[in-house]
C-alpha cells in the first residue's frame, strides 16, 4: 500500500523482486544502486545467507523525482528463494504495491520459476489480497547467457497471461534493468491516480478489476495489466539512471 504524507509532499511506494533463487533478483537491486546517483540512493542493506549468495533482504530507499508535485521515493526489496524462507517472503509482501517477477531464462530453472508462481499467489493470499489485482511485470533474466530459452517458450511453459508486461534483461550486465522498474512503477502510480485527493497514509494501488491469471485452467492467478486507454503521464517522474 502506498504511503501518502501529505504535509511532507511525498508518497513511498514498495516494491518486491519475487522470484526463483539464484534467479537475479539480487542483482536486479545491486545494478540499480550502482547505476544511481549517491545524492538519490540509499545503503543497500543485505543479509547473507548459507544456502545460496541470494539473501533475506535487500533495502534499497531510492528517491525518484516528483509526481503531480509530490516527491516519490521507492522501497526495493527482494526476497529469498529458498523454500526454507516462506515466512520472511511472506513479511516482505506485506503492504506491497508492485511485484517484478524475475524468471531466470535457463531451462533448468523452470521448475523454480513455475515453484516462484505459484508461491507468490499462495502468499499473497495470505496476507487477503487479491494476487489478480497486484501490479506486477515479468523480467526474463540471464538473456546474456548461451543457451537460454526463448522468450516466448518460457512464457507459454509458465502460463503468462497475454497483456502481461514483459521485458528481457540481464541484471549482471546491467541491461533491462531500469525498464523493468519504471514499467511496473507506471502500473502503481496508474492506480494511485492523484496523490493530493486521497487521505494521508496507506492507499491501495490494486486494480480495480481483476485481471487475467497465470495458469487460467488451476487455482494459481496473479495480475498483467492491459494496456491502459491513454499512457499516464509521469514526464515529471524520472528513475536515476547512471551518472
Amino acid at each position: 500500500m502506498a504511503l501518502i504524507l501529505h504535509a511532507q509532499r511525498e508518497i513511498t511506494l514498495k516494491i518486491a523482486y519475487y522470484g526463483v533463487g539464484l534467479g537475479g533478483k539480487t542483482t536486479n537491486l545491486e545494478a540499480i544502486h550502482s547505476q544511481s546517483r549517491p545524492e538519490a540512493r540509499g545503503k543497500l542493506v543485505t543479509v547473507n545467507t548459507e544456502a545460496e549468495r541470494t539473501l533475506f533482504l535487500d533495502f534499497l530507499p531510492l528517491e525518484l523525482g516528483t509526481f503531480r508535485g509530490y516527491n516519490v521515493r521507492l522501497h526495493l526489496l527482494s526476497v529469498p528463494g529458498q523454500i526454507a524462507q516462506d515466512s520472511t517472503r511472506r513479511l516482505v509482501l506485506r503492504n506491497v504495491d508492485g511485484v517484478v517477477l524475475v524468471v531466470d531464462s535457463q531451462p533448468d530453472a523452470l521448475e523454480g520459476n513455475n515453484y516462484s508462481i505459484r508461491n507468490l499467489d499462495y502468499n499473497l493470499r495470505l496476507h487477503g489480497v487479491d494476487p489478480d489485482r497486484v501490479p506486477l511485470v515479468v523480467q526474463y533474466n540471464k538473456r546474456d547467457i548461451p543457451g537460454v530459452l526463448d522468450v516466448e517458450e518460457i512464457a507459454e511453459r509458465l502460463g503468462v497471461p497475454e497483456g502481461v508486461p514483459e521485458l528481457v534483461a540481464s541484471a549482471r550486465e546491467g541491461w533491462g534493468v531500469f525498464e523493468s522498474l519504471k514499467s511496473v512503477v507506471r502500473l502503481a502510480m496508474r492506480q494511485l491516480g492523484d496523490p493530493a485527493l486521497h487521505p494521508e497514509g496507506r492507499i491501495t494501488c490494486l486494480l480495480d478489476e481483476p485481471r487475467d491469471r497465470f495458469y487460467p485452467s488451476g487455482p494459481v492467478s496473479m495480475i498483467h495489466a492491459l494496456a491502459p486507454e491513454e499512457e499516464l503521464d509521469l514526464d515529471d517522474i524520472e528513475l536515476v539512471g547512471s551518472a
